[in-house]
């Protein structure tokens, strides 16, 4: 799994039920969480997706991974019943939900609308 490093990202985060206020609902920018487990074909064929959108929109987005099984309280309690689902907050509020693994493209059409606007130099 990836993680934050000298304050570069390099990939999506774990989070937990006991990190995800901190990590999900308090950021200034969006986050985006996957609700994942690793007997989850569509899952895995999502994750190399998410690494690169964690690292190339690290300055518009977040992007975090919630394992079900070993957090089914979050996964119960955002109604996640198909994985991968890939849930955005956006100041603590869902604004974005799909179920299903996309291509990078697909992701940041669905999502891009919710991203921090990168600011012009």
């Amino acid at each position: 799994m990836t993680d934050r490093t000298n304050g570069q990202m390099r990939g999506p985060i774990q989070v937990t039920e006991r990190t995800f206020e901190r990590e999900v609902l308090q950021p200034a920018v969006p986050v985006l969480v996957d609700f994942w487990a690793s007997w989850c074909p569509s899952c895995r064929a999502l994750a190399p997706a998410l690494d690169e959108v964690s690292r190339e929109e690290a300055d518009r987005l977040k992007v975090v991974k919630i394992d079900v099984d070993r957090d089914p309280v979050l996964a119960d309690r955002y109604g996640v019943d198909g994985l991968p689902t890939l849930i955005l907050f956006q100041h603590g509020r869902e604004v974005g939900r799909v179920v299903g693994a996309l291509p990078k493209h697909a992701l940041l059409a669905h999502f891009g609308k919710h991203l921090i606007p990168v600011s012009a130099a």
